[in-house]
């Protein structure tokens, strides 16, 4: 493994420790107990495991030392937010500093080469700043949750849009970029006027998720074997979670609390940005680490076990107020996750095997990141 993929172990931790968090958050059993993990639970999750990996990926494809600066900040930042001993605000600084180097990482990208693909996903590292940023000021991560909901749905979005360029009709790249435009806007709205600005965001994530859903090479790939479909299963299925979400903020309006405020967070946050990561590791990981990480067709155990243990725990549980079925889906999409971590450690560890064809599209995802070109 590269020294690079060093980086990566904070983000584990923080993905282990938020984990923890989810389990005292069920009122569960968990094998950390500190008054400070329940708090911390979802920038941990956010800025601290799926920032920190994105801050790699961008500081691979840059191939300049002082980009690592990113990951590094973001991943010492979610471990000091674990040290109890150290106020919470060494670890929110370190975050809001990350999310900075990211933001030049993306400007030396952009004067690289420049797209409409990567401005999407630069909007969507202005949305982390800002919610380190907000969180570091003191807004509740209630508030904040839009702001983690662009950041990482406008990176994804991005990096899809980038993959799909070759085949699209023309106007239909800036008509992506236009709705990821007023998703932006909507995500800064809800700062000052929840009331109008929440639905906006919900009915600009429908249009996202419509876009997606005509122009994704997924809707080709999963038609086909092995990894590319693989990959499409994991997006179409996040897609839909990311329906889900949008549908409930168009009609509800801003929730703060309750089943339809906890179905939104986990539909954005395990159905769809989950099943993102589980989709691209494969691809990604070899790119970040330097060592193959062979496709095993038992992945999908995990992503359909998360999924199922989702739909039990968001439609019956948020959905009705069951506590056995928030607790039994929350525990099964913890177990969903250390699975997949498992079967990926494992499938490194075993070796080589076939995976994508050389000319699909998520294995130029991974050359891509590999030769350090970017999006």
């Amino acid at each position: 493994m590269k020294r690079r993929g060093l980086l990566l172990v904070p983000g584990g931790l923080a993905l282990l420790a938020g984990l923890d968090a989810a389990l005292l958050l069920l009122g569960l059993p968990a094998p950390v107990t500190t008054e400070r993990l329940p708090q911390v639970h979802g920038p941990l999750l956010v800025l601290g495991f799926v920032a920190t990996v994105v801050a790699l990926e961008r500081a691979v494809a840059l191939r300049r030392l002082w980009g690592y600066a990113a990951p590094a900040a973001l991943g010492v930042g979610g471990l000091a937010l674990l040290v109890p001993a150290l106020p919470l605000a060494v670890g929110q600084v370190l975050m809001v500093a990350g999310t900075a180097v990211q933001l030049a990482v993306y400007a030396a990208l952009w004067r690289r080469a420049g797209s409409i693909a990567l401005a999407t996903q630069a909007l969507g590292a202005v949305a982390a700043a800002g919610s380190a940023v907000l969180w570091l000021g003191g807004a509740p991560v209630a508030t904040v949750l839009p702001w983690f909901t662009g950041f990482l749905i406008l990176t994804i979005v991005g990096e899809r849009v980038e993959l799909a360029r070759v085949a699209l009709p023309p106007g239909a790249e800036p008509r992506a970029f236009a709705s990821c435009v007023v998703l932006f806007a909507a995500v800064v709205g809800t700062s000052l006027w929840p009331d109008a600005a929440v639905p906006l965001l919900g009915a600009a994530l429908l249009a996202v998720v419509g876009w997606l859903g005509v122009h994704d090479v997924a809707r080709r790939t999963v038609r086909s074997t092995g990894l590319p479909r693989y990959i499409a299963w994991c997006l179409l299925a996040g897609y839909a979670w990311l329906a889900v979400a949008g549908a409930i903020w168009l009609l509800a309006g801003p929730v703060t609390e309750g089943g339809t405020y906890d179905a939104v967070v986990h539909a954005v946050f395990l159905g769809f940005t989950l099943s993102m990561v589980m989709a691209h590791a494969p691809v990604i990981l070899p790119a970040v680490l330097g060592r193959p990480l062979p496709y095993r067709p038992h992945f999908g155990l995990a992503v359909g076990l998360l999924h199922a243990s989702l739909a039990l725990r968001v439609l019956v549980g948020d959905a009705y107020g069951q506590s056995w079925a928030l607790q039994t889906g929350g525990t099964l999409n913890i177990v969903a996750l250390l699975t997949f971590v498992a079967m990926v450690a494992t499938s490194a560890a075993r070796g080589p095997r076939s995976t994508a064809p050389s000319g699909s599209p998520d294995r130029r995802t991974a050359d891509r990141a590999s030769a350090g070109r970017g999006a």
